[in-house]
């Protein structure tokens, strides 16, 4: 099996547990399982969005530069910092990863969480320089010289296609937020019967 049989989203997911969720919680109002349970959703849905994007070559090319300048060598004890003091350029990068869905994607993890949309929102804001943070981690693991957009995509383009496959709530997110055609309001009440116990049941 190659590396990347391991999912990147339960990797980064495993380096946020402990005190870097409980300060993500803290910062959102939210209890232990719901901090958990929001970021898990959330990791997929970042990871996924990027691993599209990333899938054309103009994509991949733009990721990695961006990558190269504004993320590489960083570690997430850091950007956790950043972005907790209001910095990290999150309200940007979002709109980088996700264009137009940006509001469908705030919208679609506050309903498959039972987080309100403000919640939602801020939490992908502070998740998005984390996330890239690890990807250019990730990128840079086999030294810099074998790092290049074509790896970067594929790289993406595996976990994508793993979160998809695995289903779930974090697929079906993914699925509902990129299939939108923009038309207007998604509905995402489908994912609120996936989330189920999700967040320990009601709020």
């Amino acid at each position: 099996m190659d590396a990347m049989a391991a999912s990147l989203t339960d990797d980064l997911l495993n380096q946020l547990q402990g005190q870097p969720l409980a300060e993500i919680g803290s910062q959102l109002g939210l209890s232990p399982s719901q901090a958990t349970g929001a970021v898990s959703a959330a990791l997929p849905l970042l990871l996924g969005a990027l691993g599209r994007n990333a899938s054309q070559p103009q994509g991949a090319e733009a990721l990695f530069g961006a990558l190269q300048r504004d993320h590489s060598g960083l570690d997430i004890g850091s950007v956790l910092g950043t972005v907790m003091g209001g910095g990290g350029q999150g309200q940007q990068i979002l709109g980088h990863i996700f264009g137009a869905r940006e509001q469908g994607a705030a919208q679609g993890l506050g309903a498959a969480t039972g987080l309100g949309s403000g919640q939602s929102g801020a939490l992908l804001k502070l998740l998005a320089p984390i996330v890239l943070a690890y990807v250019s981690k990730q990128m840079m693991g086999g030294g810099a010289q074998s790092a290049s957009p074509q790896m970067l995509g594929q790289m993406l383009g595996q976990e994508q296609q793993q979160i998809t496959q695995q289903g779930g709530l974090g697929g079906g997110l993914l699925g509902a937020v990129l299939d939108r055609d923009g038309d207007g309001d998604t509905d995402f009440s489908d994912l609120i019967g996936l989330a189920g116990t999700f967040l320990g049941g009601r709020r």
